[in-house]
């Protein structure tokens, strides 16, 4: 299928979701207003979920090739580059989309199944990126957590600047998620074993940057007697 039909199906998906609404729209209403076929949409897309979110599965290949391109025994400054490129894979990826993804975005704020999906999407980076950073932070038990936290950190800097530019608080998200990154990725140093317990810290993909990053550093470089 032409990348103009499937154009024209996400168009007319995106028109009729705001004039009628999400739920008020039909898989034969977009199709219609598209000017194909029901079966051309369902070649497409395999649901009007899809037609929402028709690039995720793209983007994190995009990803995943940027992270697997980084050596098994990178330097953590290699690590920290590759982390900080693939992150900003998915920015540009909606920065590029512009207005359509500030829709999807209200979308996605109002219709449970979507945000949903939305979350699935979310966990879906973090493991690609939690398998990036396993073995590359450290091993054993002590790496496993290192290279949790990391991921959900990641990923937690992200979407803090993403949606800030989605709500048009942020004017110059590369930047910003350049910066957020730094912060981050700046524990990648050289690993300090400790004795004692590990202690894990859990982080929500919702939290704050300014709560996140504390956070982080306390997990990775917290040494108990």
């Amino acid at each position: 299928m032409s990348e103009s039909t499937r154009e024209r199906l996400v168009a007319a998906a995106y028109a009729l979701f705001d004039e009628r609404g999400y739920d008020a729209t039909t898989v034969d209403a977009v199709a219609e207003r598209a000017g194909v076929g029901r079966t051309t949409f369902f070649r497409a897309f395999r649901s009007k979920d899809d037609a929402v979110l028709p690039d995720h599965d793209a983007v994190l290949a995009r990803v995943t090739a940027r992270l697997e391109a980084a050596p098994a025994t990178a330097a953590p400054a290699t690590v920290a580059t590759a982390a900080s490129e693939a992150a900003h894979l998915v920015l540009a990826h909606y920065l590029d989309e512009g207005e359509r993804a500030r829709a999807r975005y209200r979308l996605t704020r109002t219709v449970p199944a979507l945000r949903q999906r939305e979350v699935a999407g979310l966990q879906a980076y973090q493991r690609v990126f939690r398998e990036f950073f396993r073995g590359r932070v450290g091993d054993g038990e002590t790496g496993e957590v290192r290279a949790e936290v990391l991921a959900a950190a990641v990923v937690t800097a992200h979407n803090h600047v993403l949606r800030r530019w989605l709500r048009e608080e942020e004017p110059e998200p590369v930047g910003a998620l350049d910066r957020a990154l730094a912060d981050v990725l700046a524990v990648l140093g050289p690993h300090r074993p400790g004795t004692g317990r590990t202690r894990v810290v859990v982080l929500e993909a919702d939290d704050d940057l300014d709560t996140v990053v504390p956070a982080v550093r306390a997990a990775l470089e917290r040494r108990e007697p």
